[in-house]
């Protein structure tokens, strides 16, 4: 039994993704997607980096992949959230590291696009492989949403499956909502965080 770790933003799900997620399929038994979630106390923080929420994305996920994949939020961090760095040296690190094992048995490995993610991800022991960057990323398809939400030119029906289109259109209030808003989230240590909980 083997099981593929794919923790990914998924903030919205491209076609990129859905690519990603069909290989990995196709080298493990199980696929466990965890889309990650920003978290104080119960709420879940949600910025112009972050816009939809983890049941939105598990949605898109689930209209693309029905039950063929494992769609959990065990990549979840608390705020404040530097209580997680630095990382190798602080327990919350690797009680997050136990969430993102929940439930896998047998031989398992994580996936990754990014080098220096692939570097933390073995500081973990996740032994991740390191596929190949995608030419799409969803940071560029949020700003052509947002672009669209203020009334520009935009092409990002081309960057989504047609199916994850209408879950988009019928959350476009998100959309505009942080169309107009200055981007929440500090970069700390290659990761993006939201800001009003790294500070507390």
């Amino acid at each position: 039994m083997i099981t593929a770790l794919y923790l990914a933003h998924l903030n919205p799900v491209t076609n990129a993704h859905v690519e990603i997620i069909t290989e990995l399929k196709k080298q493990a038994d199980i696929v466990k997607v965890m889309p990650v979630v920003f978290k104080d106390g119960k709420r879940e923080i949600n910025s112009k980096s972050f816009p939809f929420n983890f049941e939105s994305r598990k949605k898109m996920l689930k209209a693309i992949f029905g039950d063929s994949i494992k769609i959990t939020d065990d990549y979840a961090f608390q705020a404040p959230f530097k209580k997680y760095l630095p990382p190798l040296v602080r327990r919350k690190s690797w009680k997050l590291r136990k969430q993102i094992l929940d439930g896998v048995e047998g031989d398992y490995f994580s996936y990754t696009g990014d080098k220096a993610e692939g570097y933390m991800l073995k500081m973990y022991r996740l032994r991740p492989k390191i596929g190949e960057r995608k030419s799409l990323s969803a940071t560029s398809v949020k700003e052509k949403l947002y672009d669209a939400a203020l009334g520009k030119k935009s092409s990002w029906k081309k960057d989504v499956p047609e199916i994850i289109i209408k879950i988009i259109e019928d959350e476009w209030e998100t959309v505009e909502k942080f169309a107009n808003e200055e981007d929440q989230t500090t970069r700390i240590v290659g990761m993006k965080f939201p800001k009003e909980g790294y500070s507390k």
